[in-house]
Order: structure tokens, then sequence, then C-alpha cells
């Protein structure tokens, strides 16, 4: 079982017990993150997809670090006249730690038996 969330205007394929790296987000190492904007689950004949987000479906994680890519040259050149111009970059981003992905019935189901 997998899910498709989308987060900093980019769609992750996230699954249970796998990390993710996502643009930087705010939140301190080791706390928790909850992505609800779920574009679509898929579990083999119960998959769902969303219009454009699947209702009561989330996915929930814990922030493991924060962190920056590895550096990239961007290196621009104007033939026949002699300027160059060259720069690094590092991008950032944020690791997490997939524990759960929730559908609604999931939800309904433990909210019963918490209250029993």
């Amino acid at each position: 079982m997998f899910a498709i969330v989308e987060t900093g205007g980019k769609q992750y394929q996230v699954e249970e017990g796998r990390y993710l790296d996502v643009e930087l987000l705010d939140g301190e190492k080791d706390s928790k993150i909850v992505f609800d904007k779920v574009v679509m689950i898929v579990n083999g004949k119960k998959s769902k997809v969303g219009q454009p987000y699947v209702a009561g479906a989330s996915a929930e994680g814990t922030i493991v670090k924060h962190d920056r890519a590895k550096k990239i040259i961007v290196y621009k050149q104007r033939p026949k006249k002699g300027t160059r111009k060259k720069q690094g970059h590092r991008q950032g981003f944020t690791r997490v730690m997939i524990s759960k992905i929730r559908t609604s019935a999931q939800k309904k189901a433990e909210s019963t038996t918490e209250e029993a």
C-alpha cells in the first residue's frame, strides 16, 4: 500500500516505513508532521483517487533531519564577449520518515475503539 501526497507544490509517492526528502519544512527534529493533501491511495482493489484530494485521508510521519543537497554548479558564459559567471547552489530539504497512511475508514475504526 502506498499513497501519493502533495507538499511544496510537488507530488511524492509515500510508503509506510520509508523516508522521503521534501522541500524544507518548518518543525524541529523528531516532531510529528501530517500530510493531509492525499491525491491517491493505492491498495489493490481498494484504491482511491481524489478529486482533487481523497477525503479524510492523511499520511503521518516524523521529521528525521533538515539538511542541504549536493552542490550544483551554475555556469553562464557569453560567447565572444569574455564574460563568465560561476555559482554554486545547495537546496535545503527535510527528510521525513513515514509512519502511517490513514484513510477515512481507518480513522473511523480508531475513533470507535478509543470511545469504547
